[in-house]
């Protein structure tokens, strides 16, 4: 299983922080999942413009396809305006829906106040049911105050990121196992 770990931004060091520290939690007690990370940051990826995901060249490409590859993902987010950031609604774009559909995401996000953690529920979770994908039911929100020099020290916020790790995991696996099963039904 591959899951990749999606730093949804540019700008910034702590959702690169959270979305790390969540994937090491995941391989550290999983060590049979092949993890990756994609960093926005290393990558020039164009506008969404409404051609076809096969159309894109460059980064973008080496983009769409690392996201289609995975079979769950951890999504990262800081929270801008009360809003994902510009950087993962166009990867949203960009991506087919259908390669998302029967997935599992597991999301973490970052802000400046307390109630930013509203925007998983109310943005995050709907776009994911747009795209038939499973969501966690748990979700990990750190705000700014959680870190000491862009260390996540807070000890309630990594027992989320543990909870979250495991979540994602079952979920992937028990998803696996039965559409398997389904399979072998069939036969």
């Amino acid at each position: 299983m591959r899951l990749l770990g999606i730093s949804g931004t540019i700008t910034g060091s702590k959702t690169l922080t959270i979305v790390k520290k969540t994937l090491e939690e995941i391989q550290c007690n999983h060590p049979d999942i092949k993890v990756e990370l994609l960093d926005m940051k290393k990558f020039d990826v164009q506008f969404c413009d409404g051609r076809v995901p096969a159309a894109y060249t460059g980064d973008t490409k080496k983009v769409i396809d690392l996201i289609a590859a995975a079979d769950f993902y951890i999504i990262g987010t800081p929270i801008f305006q009360g809003s994902i950031t510009g950087v993962l609604k166009n990867l949203f774009d960009l991506v087919e829906p259908s390669v998302f559909r029967n997935k599992v995401m597991g999301f973490v996000a970052t802000g400046g106040t307390y109630q930013h953690y509203l925007v998983i529920e109310n943005q995050l979770k709907p776009i994911a049911g747009y795209l038939r994908a499973y969501t966690a039911p748990s979700y990990v929100y750190a705000h700014k105050n959680h870190f000491f020099e862009n260390n996540l020290v807070d000890v309630d916020v990594l027992k989320r990121i543990s909870k979250l790790a495991n979540e994602v995991v079952f979920m992937q696996k028990s998803l696996k196992t039965t559409s398997e099963t389904i399979a072998e039904g069939r036969n």
